[in-house]
């Protein structure tokens, strides 16, 4: 796949068709747009396409393959049919694609949303049925947009001797545009203007990026598209350009592809505990991330050109990058807890709360999580990952006709490395081995890097010792109870860790006589039960007349589901769990410390936990409950709008049995208004929340006699009993025109969890 791969029929274009002098700074900012554009679409896409099948980690990571599949897709069919086009050509090419994805991002909405999920969602019923449908749905968008950089390569290129330096600038100024996109999606454009306004604002770039290449195309002919880079000889051991062959390179690119992804699965997974899960943590590492590839591309298209010898860079860079991972992670676990500046992060993970991203949050505090610890972990790696791509220019292009054509298979097969590494690290090693041991395997596949560099270079050069270094880091990484220790802020005694491809959780101290679970980092509820999440459950147990069938959206540390099953009529409580470590920890839990609550639990054959996304698996049963109950999370956590939202409420309510009683916890005056649109008969206790579409009998001293009876009392304990009795004389009717102002939460308007931090 070299040079010989482009038939005679597709030579390079004659001098009448080559592309006229343009203002190469608007090709740069139609391409900026373009790419803020993508990452726009992938935020708001996978999260409307994880409601048709849950926001599971399979379910997520069949959306990211898919979406990432569509992409190498497009730049591989971009990369031929580049080939048959001139500049001028290629950019009217590229200008079609911007308008079609933008027609394709507006219809989005109403074709994912509006038809598929709303009006056919037994579709989804499963996963095996979902993946497909998912990969359909995304191939149209995606493919044109891995399309775009080989057209735009070839309509901007116009000499091998610039490929490096223009096809650098150009995917380093896209992914720069990605960059904002992936930081405005959460802390903007959702925010302000929920996800369908935020795909509007997608199309728009699209359209205008599409409008403005036409416009470049009308540009007299005459001239260089881009200024000549000056011919800076490397001396006589320079490589050429093409000395190596195509299928070489792609062999690299797409192991390079495997280790990027990998490294940016295991980063996130610290970086999401570190700053303890929030719904803004995911644009804003990703934007730290394809910042780090943006400059790496800008700066490496300056100097690559005059490079002597890009196998050589471009080992060097994957090794590089390889070793700061390693060093990184060892130096988070490792680093003496009572450091100064460290000590505040360290007392930071052993607390119980988030951090406060408004007003009372310390601003030194919030640097170092979302500033410090990202630019530590991949700050250098992924800038080695963008100077890599203008290295791999600099090797293979010696043929203008070609330009595009070698960046779209490159490009496929770097894309291919990604699919694997989300699919095999996300789906397999984490639950395998873990996050340190995930990244010991990536650090041994990476000897096959300095492996080639000394078969290259021979054995005195950099790469011996970079082989013994990463054996080494091999060998000093920390264990995974070092690492979860050091993030949980536990410096001794004991604590239980899970970690699988789901998420972390954790059991620590919190004081003589407490535990805490944690989930991400984030502290959910304690053991022993009691307090909020026992009397989320009891409540709607003790007002129900009857509640023999039970749904809970939920396990924390399973009180809700304890407390809820204190009714000797109850036949079975069915709590729908995502994250798959945690009955497990519960277990262990109950070994440790054989608290009586915890005990029945688990020993209740009326109780049955299933892992899955709550949400996702009501919808797709006919299975109807006498209670259905949501346990409490926080309004800011990441995909916590799905719990909140008008039209979960709708869709628990149509699986309520008559006179069947839907519970939430409140903490919002806009989950009060969603809960009272929806549910025209409503009990308030606190901060709880009990619906139902049939009126609710009236009936404190009922509600007292069935939490004060014996049998409650020997199930529930003196503390959470009295708690129980103690709330229920409290309860009044809703005022539904009480926070009506505060606006509602839709699923595609999540108002609460992006509200203003």
């Amino acid at each position: 796949m070299n040079r010989g791969a482009v038939s005679a029929a597709n030579a390079p274009p004659r001098p009448s068709e080559a592309l006229g002098r343009g203002p190469l700074a608007a090709v740069g900012a139609i391409f900026l747009a373009s790419g803020m554009a993508a990452l726009v679409y992938q935020v708001a896409w996978q999260r409307i396409l994880a409601l048709h099948s849950g926001i599971g980690v399979y379910s997520v990571a069949v959306i990211v393959a898919a979406f990432l599949a569509g992409l190498g897709i497009g730049s591989y069919v971009g990369g031929r049919l580049s080939t048959r086009l001139g500049g001028r050509s290629a950019l009217r090419a590229f200008a079609f694609l911007e308008l079609g994805i933008a027609a394709l991002a507006v219809a989005s909405p109403f074709v994912y949303y509006d038809l598929l999920y709303l009006r056919s969602p037994g579709l989804f019923a499963s996963a095996l049925r979902a993946a497909p449908i998912h990969f359909a749905l995304l191939l149209p968008p995606t493919v044109l947009m891995g399309m775009s950089l080989p057209f735009l390569v070839r309509a901007a290129v116009t000499e091998p001797s610039t490929a490096s330096r223009i096809v650098g600038g150009l995917y380093g100024i896209n992914v720069v545009g990605a960059a904002i996109g992936a930081m405005a999606t959460p802390w903007v454009l959702v925010r302000l203007l929920g996800v369908r306004g935020a795909i509007q604002c997608g199309a728009f770039l699209n359209a205008v990026s599409g409008i403005v290449a036409l416009a470049l195309t009308l540009v007299p002919r005459g001239g260089a598209w881009a200024a000549r880079a000056e011919s800076r000889s490397a001396g006589p051991s320079t490589e050429p350009a093409g000395s190596r062959p195509l299928s070489f390179w792609l062999v690299l690119y797409t192991l390079s592809g495997f280790v990027a992804l990998s490294l940016e699965i295991l980063w996130f997974r610290v970086i999401d505990v570190a700053v303890k899960s929030t719904a803004f943590t995911f644009g804003t590492v990703l934007a730290g991330y394809l910042a780090g590839l943006a400059t790496g591309s800008l700066v490496g298209a300056t100097f690559t050109p005059s490079l002597a010898r890009p196998l050589r860079a471009f080992l060097l860079c994957q090794v590089g990058l390889l070793l700061w991972a390693g060093a990184a992670v060892a130096a988070v676990a490792g680093l003496p807890a009572d450091l100064p500046g460290f000590d505040a992060l360290f007392s930071f993970w052993g607390e119980y709360e988030e951090f406060p991203l408004g007003q009372g949050g310390d601003w030194r505090l919030g640097a170092a999580l979302y500033l410090a610890i990202p630019l530590a972990l991949y700050g250098v790696p992924t800038f080695l990952m963008g100077l890599s791509f203008t290295v791999l220019q600099r090797a293979v292009q010696n043929d203008v006709a070609t330009t595009g054509f070698k960046v779209g298979v490159l490009q496929t097969g770097n894309i291919a490395g990604n699919v694997a590494g989300s699919l095999i690290t996300g789906l397999l090693l984490l639950d395998l081995v873990g996050t340190t041991g995930t990244l010991q395997l990536l650090l041994l596949l990476g000897l096959l890097f300095p492996a080639l560099g000394i078969l290259e270079y021979g054995w005195r050069t950099p790469f011996s010792a970079a082989c013994a270094v990463l054996l080494a880091l091999v060998v000093a990484l920390p264990s995974q109870d070092s690492l979860w220790r050091r993030l949980h802020g536990v410096s001794s005694g004991p604590a239980l860790f899970a970690e699988d491809a789901t998420g972390v959780t954790a059991v620590t101290p919190e004081s003589d006589s407490k535990l805490r679970l944690s989930i991400n980092g984030k502290g959910q509820s304690r053991f022993p039960f009691g307090g909020l999440h026992s009397l989320l459950g009891a409540v709607p147990a003790a007002i129900h007349p009857a509640p023999r069938d039970i749904a809970i959206v939920g396990l924390g540390s399973g009180d809700t589901a304890w407390a809820a099953a204190f009714r000797d009529e109850t036949e079975s409580v069915t709590v729908f769990e995502i994250n798959a470590g945690q009955p497990s920890l519960l277990r262990a839990v109950a070994e440790a410390a054989p608290w009586p609550g915890l005990v029945h639990l688990l020993e209740d054959p009326r109780i049955e936990v299933v892992v899955a996304d709550g949400r996702a698996a009501i919808a797709a049963s006919e299975a109807r409950y006498d209670i259905i109950e949501a346990d409490a999370l926080r309004p800011g956590s990441a995909y916590a709008g799905n719990l909140y939202s008008l039209e979960f409420f709708e869709m628990c309510g149509a699986r309520l049995k008559p006179g069947g009683l839907m519970c939430t916890w409140a903490p919002t005056p806009r989950v009060y208004v969603t809960f009272c649109r929806v549910f025209p008969h409503v009990v308030v206790i606190d901060e709880i929340l009990v619906g139902s579409h049939d009126p609710i009998p009236w009936d404190v001293a009922a509600w007292l006699g069935r939490a004060g009876s014996e049998a409650a009392l020997e199930y529930l304990g003196s503390e959470v009993a009295t708690e129980l009795t103690e709330a229920l004389p409290s309860a009044f009717v809703a005022e539904p025109e009480l926070y009506r102002s505060a606006g509602w939460n839709r699923d595609l308007f999540p108002r609460d969890e992006f509200a203003s931090p």
